[in-house]
């Protein structure tokens, strides 16, 4: 247990045979308690309302409200909740789309037994996952495009700076980037601190949203 405290999770999804799977797996960790379970949007928003969580496992597809449409409300209720979407989508532009609404992580279904705790782990610490398969969808090649914006702050990066901090936001270590641009690591620190400075950021998290926002990382 992190400190003493215990993190509460929701669980929302509309098949009872995977919430019980889910729930058995978080409770193995001693500082995560599953402290309600949702079938649906509206049930969802309900109980994040009452029990304020920490963490809130969404899925996209639920009967009625889905957790898509659920998302923009989740933040105004339960503003201090991290929000981790577990989906069978796999496609870019559900990622796009649930990352700009202020979702934390995005994990599939058919990965969820080896890639849970992981994105527990990185959501409650501030970060964003993503799936590493979608974040391979999410490069297709963009990492040299400008964005077309005279006022924009990534204008004032410069191409290095651009393309190094596109990687950071697709979840690639400086040792993988540095790899594939064939430079140092130390370099690519380098890089990655000037540009974060220049436009503001303290987390990757924020740099995240900020690429999704200003859709440089769409395929």
């Amino acid at each position: 247990m992190r400190n003493g405290h215990c993190f509460k999770v929701v669980i929302a999804d509309d098949h009872a045979v995977l919430r019980s799977g889910l729930r058995l797996l978080l409770e193995k960790q001693a500082d995560l308690s599953v402290v309600g379970e949702a079938s649906s949007g509206l049930a969802t928003l309900a109980l994040a309302e009452e029990l304020q969580p920490d963490l809130i496992i969404l899925d996209l597809s639920m009967p009625g409200l889905g957790g898509m449409d659920a998302l923009p409300s989740l933040r105004q209720i339960a503003p201090q909740a991290k929000i981790l979407v577990l989906t069978m989508h796999d496609d870019p532009q559900y990622l796009h789309r649930v990352l700009a609404e202020g979702a934390s992580g995005y994990i599939l279904k058919k990965a969820a037994d080896v890639e849970l705790i992981t994105a527990v782990r990185a959501v409650l610490e501030g970060d964003i996952y993503v799936h590493p398969a979608m974040t391979r969808a999410l490069l297709n090649g963009e990492v040299t495009e400008d964005l077309p914006s005279n006022q924009d702050p990534w204008s004032i990066l410069s191409d290095r700076e651009k393309e190094v901090l596109k990687l950071v936001a697709l979840g690639y270590t400086s040792a993988e980037i540095a790899e594939q641009l064939a430079l140092s690591s130390k370099t690519i620190d380098t890089y990655r601190a000037r540009g974060m400075d220049k436009l503001g950021f303290q987390t990757r998290a924020a740099l995240v949203r900020f690429t999704i926002q200003k859709g440089l990382l769409q395929t």
